[in-house]
């Protein structure tokens, strides 16, 4: 590891002024679109579909011009395709889980892991966590990009790492009571499932040293923050990032948690409309864009993230001068059509968590009956409200539906369970089952 990722004076490319941010990042885009015009076959091809050469890129808002990529291209060029290096320039490779056909595969130079490690540390120092801190790691490490993302950048910040990966969970308590861990990443959904085991095991997190969660890899509500924040005493930060574009490291909040800032010196992002493509301009709400900068192995120009999001160009009171974007909970491929109508099921979980009772596990399912496609929402509710008292769960149940049903507008059925029905994730939760006849 190199010691110049150990100087904190990388913090400060978090306060450049805007004139000379735009002019770093424009220098380095032009650089990229020449790498990847001169070393990607599919780039170099859609460029040329459009009469365009790199030097058409004269000013940030050229890019415009640029082709869009999309995830379909990774899997059409697998495994290697879109690499802009030889392969003997490659230090590392990760992939996605691929749940169905062929995995996403990306690919790091050895500068790229530098890169990477630089913006997770910046990434930790956003939330206030310095060399003093122990961070336990419980992403899954491997080729999913979490662990070995949030591993290195600890490592960079100075910070003792505590490399539990996932699963495991009675161990994981264990670990962070004896070791003093201090913040914990990992996805909120798993960090709620360790809270619940820690009661079952007669402990408290609001007891232990942990300080702050440094939670991503799924969408999760502001309601789910504030459980989280009230069961465990901790302060819970939204972390971003995608293997496409280097893994997490890309977007986090600051201490004042209002909107996650973008490490723009390496990644460009822009809002489109997810219908026409037009770009959108700051504070209006469209799909994520985002072009690395300083990305050799596998450059990504304009890669459609499909989550939905805004810019906030509004100066933060952190001090930060590098863009926020908006909480990401929903993207737009987790979107599904019932009876006409656009449902999120981040809606669906703003809805439940507003009502007292409820716990933040649940599961949509979606369902064909006489020909019409409905939604049932299984809700798990705590042990008290689970009772024989028939005429109080039908109250409860007649509040969480009325509360969703107000927010989308839908027809639901409302099931309430008892603790402990709902299946637990240790990674990404599977909130929605599709029974829909096709």
């Amino acid at each position: 590891m190199s010691s110049q990722y150990l100087n904190d004076d990388l913090s400060a490319l978090d306060y450049v002024q805007k004139d000379y941010l735009r002019g770093l990042q424009l220098e380095r885009l032009r650089k990229m679109v020449q790498h990847a015009y001169d070393h990607v076959e599919l780039f170099n091809s859609r460029m040329k579909e459009r009469n365009l050469v790199p030097a058409d890129v004269k000013s940030l808002g050229d890019i415009a011009k640029l082709p869009f990529m999309v995830k379909a291209d990774l899997r059409d060029t697998y495994p290697f395709g879109l690499f802009a290096v030889p392969m003997s320039e490659v230090v590392r490779l990760h992939a996605s889980s691929g749940t169905t056909g062929k995995p996403i595969v990306v690919g790091y130079t050895r500068s790229d892991l530098e890169v990477w490690m630089e913006v997770v540390k910046r990434a930790f120092a956003s939330c206030g966590l310095t060399r003093d801190d122990v961070i336990q790691v419980s992403y899954g490490y491997g080729l999913f990009t979490g662990g070995l993302g949030a591993h290195y950048g600890a490592e960079a910040l100075g910070a003792t790492v505590v490399p539990t990966s996932g699963g495991n969970t009675q161990r994981q308590i264990m670990l962070m009571r004896d070791f003093g861990t201090t913040a914990v990443c990992c996805t909120p959904s798993y960090f709620n499932f360790m809270i619940e085991q820690a009661l079952a095991q007669g402990i408290d997190m609001r007891d232990l040293p942990i300080k702050a969660g440094i939670f991503g890899a799924e969408p999760w509500t502001e309601e789910m923050r504030k459980r989280i924040e009230a069961a465990s005493g901790i302060k819970a930060y939204d972390i971003y990032g995608l293997s496409e574009i280097i893994g997490p490291g890309v977007a986090i909040e600051c201490g004042c948690q209002q909107g996650m800032h973008v490490f723009e010196d390496h990644f460009y992002p822009e809002i489109i409309n997810p219908e026409t493509g037009e770009v959108l301009p700051d504070g209006e709400t469209g799909e994520l864009v985002l072009t690395t900068l300083s990305k050799y192995a596998m450059p990504m120009i304009r890669y459609r993230t499909r989550d939905i999001t805004k810019i906030i160009a509004e100066p933060c009171e952190c001090g930060r001068t590098i863009r926020r974007i908006a909480r990401i909970s929903s993207r737009s491929d987790d979107m599904f059509i019932i009876r006409g109508v656009n449902v999120f099921p981040s809606q669906i979980e703003t809805a439940i968590l507003s009502v007292d009772g409820t716990m933040p596990h649940y599961n949509i399912i979606l369902y064909t009956e006489n020909g019409l496609d409905n939604i049932e929402v299984d809700v798990e509710i705590n042990e008290e409200l689970f009772s024989d008292k028939v005429r109080s769960m039908e109250a409860l149940q007649h509040r969480l539906t009325s509360a969703i049903e107000g927010l989308i507008g839908l027809r639901v059925r409302v099931k309430l369970v008892a603790l402990n029905t709902i299946q637990r994730s240790e990674g990404k939760a599977r909130r929605v089952i599709d029974h829909r006849e096709r």
